[in-house]
Formats: C-alpha cells, structure tokens, sequence
C-alpha cells in the first residue's frame, strides 16, 4: 500500500501559478504509475494528468496541456504538478493517485491509492 500527502495547495489569481507536491511512502516508488485528478464539488474525479514509472510516458487533460507539467523526482519519492497560467475554473481539489502498475492510464479505476487532496482556488 502507498501513503501519499499532497501539499502546494492555496488562493492565487488568475494567470499566475502554484506547484502541488505528493510525497509517497509504502512501495518502491519508482515501481508505480502516478496521476493527478482534480474534483470539483458535486463533481466526479477528472483526470489531469499522469506519468508511468519511468517517466517516459506523459498524458495531460486538454484543458491543462500547455499549463501544466507533472513530474517526478523518484530519488524524493516525490510527484510535482506545476501549474501556470491558472484561470478561475482550475479551482477544485487535487489529488495524487498511485497506481498499481506501471502505468495507471487516464482513468480513476487506474489507481489504487490516493492523497486526502489540496485545495487550489483561482480568483478571477
């Protein structure tokens, strides 16, 4: 099992940035594909972004490609998502999912183990 905290969350206004931070304890971490969803209230997870293990492979959610960048830094056992040129309706919470593979796809079943969230808010 994985324990997964993500921190970076906050107010900022449109246009600027933030970066969210997930650090993971439990497995290996280099062994495991890593997400980003975000939800909104009333609202279903939406992905946003992933990379697999090894970080050769990247996908994003239309409405971020461009902005964001997800990383990670496997000797911190740590995830990144950096975000620019935030507008108003980036304002959900954000989780970090770790899958059970090497690659956990663009879906939520993909993923076993989650963050309790961070909230990003972006005035307009």
């Amino acid at each position: 099992q994985v324990q997964l905290v993500e921190s970076g969350g906050g107010l900022v206004q449109a246009g600027g940035s933030l970066r969210l931070s997930c650090v993971a304890s439990g497995r290996a971490f280099s062994s495991y594909g890593m997400a980003w969803f975000r939800q909104y209230p009333g609202k279903e997870r939406e992905f946003v972004a992933a990379v697999s293990s090894s970080g050769y492979i990247r996908r994003y959610a239309e409405s971020v490609q461009g902005r964001f960048t997800f990383s990670r830094d496997n000797a911190k056992n740590t995830q990144y998502l950096e975000m620019n040129n935030l507008k108003p309706e980036d304002t959900a919470v954000y989780f970090c999912a770790a899958a059970a593979a090497s690659w956990g796809g663009t879906t939520h079943s993909g993923y076993i183990s989650w963050g309790q969230g961070t909230q990003v808010t972006v005035s307009s």
